[in-house]
């Protein structure tokens, strides 16, 4: 069975490696981003330089929180205290992509997927934390740390 730190790590491991992806779809082309989003039902796609500076640029955001979300799996111990505020995070973010994706008109089926995945991922991620929190030791000492890698194997 695997112990609470060794979840915790692997969650942030799955999401971050997911959100890496994200790199690709700021670099692809103008016409692949307009034929999926005419696939999804946002017909017409804004041909225009701002739609693809925002669309690159929030691709961009997501592959470097991907980042950030390995670098903090790398450590827990050091981290542990910021994984406990990035959960906070996600889910005020997911709260308020709700409220942003209602307001810009989007679907409902887009508008509860992404606010509510968001949300959840945050709460499962508070979740994890706070079983990892409670089973290990809250600060970094150099001693949490060699426990902590030997604990991984």
């Amino acid at each position: 069975m695997m112990t609470p730190d060794r979840q915790l790590q692997w969650f942030l491991r799955f999401v971050g490696g997911v959100s890496l992806l994200a790199f690709a779809a700021a670099i692809m082309p103008e016409k692949w981003m307009i034929e999926m989003a005419e696939e999804l039902g946002f017909d017409p796609f804004p041909n225009s330089p701002l739609t693809f500076y925002l669309a690159r640029n929030l691709s961009l955001l997501y592959g470097f929180v991907g980042s950030l979300l390995l670098i903090l799996s790398s450590d827990l111990p050091r981290y542990r205290e910021l994984i406990g505020w990035a959960a906070i995070g996600t889910m005020l973010f997911g709260l308020l992509q709700l409220l942003v994706d209602a307001m810009s008109g989007l679907p409902g089926w887009w508008t509860v997927g992404e606010g509510v995945s968001t949300l959840a991922g945050g709460l499962l991620l508070r979740w994890l934390e706070q079983r990892a929190r409670s089973n290990g030791t809250p600060r970094d000492t150099g001693a949490d740390r060699a426990g902590f890698e030997e604990s991984l194997g």
